[in-house]
C-alpha cells in the first residue's frame, strides 16, 4: 500500500529533528453545498533541520518516531521558501 505524502505549511520548527507541519483541506459541505476548509496540524521528522517557518514542504507516512510523530519530512521537500519580511 501507498504511503501517503500530504502538502502543508511550516508552522514551528522549535523541535530538535521535528517540525509542526499545518495541513488544510477543502471540501464542499454534504448539506449546505458550500466550500468548506479544514485544517489539522501533523508533527514530523526532519533529520537535518533544514524545514523553516513558513516554507511549503511535502511529508509522508512512516513508522512511529515517537507518540505524535508519525510523518516524515519528504526528501528535497521544500517545496515553496517563505518569502522574507
Amino acid at each position: 500500500m501507498p504511503k501517503r505524502v500530504l502538502q502543508g505549511v511550516v508552522v514551528s520548527d522549535k523541535g530538535q529533528k521535528t517540525i509542526v507541519v499545518k495541513v488544510e483541506r477543502r471540501f464542499t459541505h454534504p448539506v449546505m453545498k458550500k466550500t468548506v476548509r479544514r485544517s489539522k496540524n501533523y508533527h514530523a521528522h526532519d533529520e537535518a533541520n533544514i524545514a523553516k517557518i513558513g516554507q511549503t514542504v511535502s511529508i509522508e507516512e512512516c513508522r512511529p518516531f515517537s507518540k505524535t510523530k508519525t510523518w516524515k519530512l519528504v526528501d528535497g521537500a521544500v517545496v515553496e521558501v517563505a518569502a522574507e519580511a
